[in-house]
């Protein structure tokens, strides 16, 4: 179904975590005869103390059944899911890019969710995320001086989070540099706006967010290069958040806002990155460490164009997936209006199982729509091998992703 033929387990709604791996036990009359038969045999007066007494206390909660709070730096408790529960599954993600939904009192006539009619088919998936990039709520904006032109802030209607979740996702990425466009006031009415639509967030100082998909639980990390985010500049403290939550789940996926701004921002070489006189980080170094530390996806924001892909240690790392809705707030116009929806479907030990990118542009005051000269593909096949050489990402021509060493 869809561009690169996945197997319908790709496209279950966000949120469905299906069926456990295998069946129920046998309810054959005869096997149950067969197995109390034995037991009474092994058992013998054991087996009758036993049933005498009861069966002792109930066990609690099975281990990840649940999920931690959104905003909780901390695991649920249980832990992480026991490995054999979750052996056999398989979890789809699909990934987009820069989000926001207008400023200054301009919104959508259509409302937030009119952005994505045209994509919701390909929004699909066991789990749906992508970057907000937009204060939610009413408080107004701080960010800019009265008068400014050439400031950009940022803050859509609460309401937006209901569109956003309505559309098939499940989680976002709030670690960027529009946070903070409304003050601590919009921080926090952002936050009250996810948890009404019962959106998952990630992103926030020293939160790791939990979630459990088809008996595999996932943790969300996401890094930014701003006090009012998860740092990006402290790598060694980013290995140790990656780290810990390895630990205490089997999926580990992390975001990361980084690398400068623009039409000529499409390349990504080793090295700081800087805009505007900031320190953008080094994409490629915090990837490849918080690789090492356990991160099974790394999914890249904020240079608001496409970037290269690359595999490193068999995981995948997508440095950015461009603007992908902006109501006349993000470019619109070459390069900046190249999109792609990325979607991957990974094993429960994070090994990867398949995936494809479907080329998007945008058009109109910044809607997403199917590319149909399905540009993308060849700009990622392109730069991944410019700039990434035997590491970068292999597309087919239909944006199938090739797995890693072919």
């Amino acid at each position: 179904m869809g561009a690169g033929g996945d197997p319908p387990d790709f496209w279950r709604p966000s949120g469905d975590d299906g069926p456990p791996p295998g069946g129920p036990p046998s309810r054959h009359p005869l096997a149950w005869l067969a197995a109390a038969v034995l037991a009474v045999a092994l058992l013998g007066g054991a087996g009758l103390l036993l049933l005498r007494h009861g069966p002792g206390p109930a066990p609690g909660p099975a281990a990840g059944a649940g999920a931690g709070a959104a905003g909780n730096g901390s695991p649920s408790p249980g832990g992480s899911t026991p490995a054999d529960a979750s052996a056999g599954a398989t979890i789809s993600i699909a990934d987009v890019g820069d989000m926001n939904f207008g400023m200054n009192g301009r919104y959508p006539p259509g409302g937030t969710g009119s952005l994505f009619a045209s994509v919701t088919r390909y929004l699909h998936s066991s789990l749906t995320v992508g970057n907000l990039e937009t204060a939610l709520g009413s408080s107004g904006v701080t960010k800019c001086a009265p008068h400014s032109t050439d400031c950009y802030a940022f803050q859509a209607p609460a309401s937006s989070a209901a569109a956003v979740r309505q559309a098939g996702f499940a989680a976002v990425n709030v670690a960027n540099n529009h946070t903070n466009d409304a003050g601590a006031a919009g921080i926090s009415e952002t936050n009250a706006a996810l948890q009404a639509a019962h959106l998952r967030y990630t992103g926030r100082p020293g939160q790791t967010a939990y979630l459990t998909r088809r008996g595999v639980r996932i943790a969300l990390l996401g890094f930014a290069p701003y006090n009012y985010d998860r740092q990006l500049l402290d790598i060694p403290a980013a290995v140790a958040a990656v780290k810990d939550a390895a630990a205490h789940a089997q999926l580990v996926i992390v975001f990361i806002h980084a690398g400068a701004e623009g039409a000529g921002a499409q390349h990504v070489r080793p090295g700081m990155e800087t805009f505007l006189g900031e320190e953008r980080g080094d994409p490629i170094a915090f990837s490849h460490a918080v690789i090492r530390a356990g991160a099974d996806l790394v999914l890249g924001s904020g240079p608001h164009v496409l970037r290269a892909m690359q595999w490193y240690h068999g995981r995948l790392i997508a440095y950015s997936l461009g603007n992908f809705t902006g109501y006349y707030t993000l470019g619109l116009g070459g390069v900046t209006a190249d999109s792609a929806i990325l979607r991957v479907r990974l094993h429960a030990d994070g090994s990867f199982a398949g995936g494809s990118v479907t080329p998007v542009r945008l058009v109109g005051g910044g809607t997403p729509e199917p590319d149909p000269s399905r540009a993308g593909i060849e700009i990622i096949n392109s730069l991944s091998r410019e700039d990434l050489g035997a590491s970068g990402v292999r597309l087919s021509a239909s944006g199938r992703i090739q797995p890693p060493g072919r």
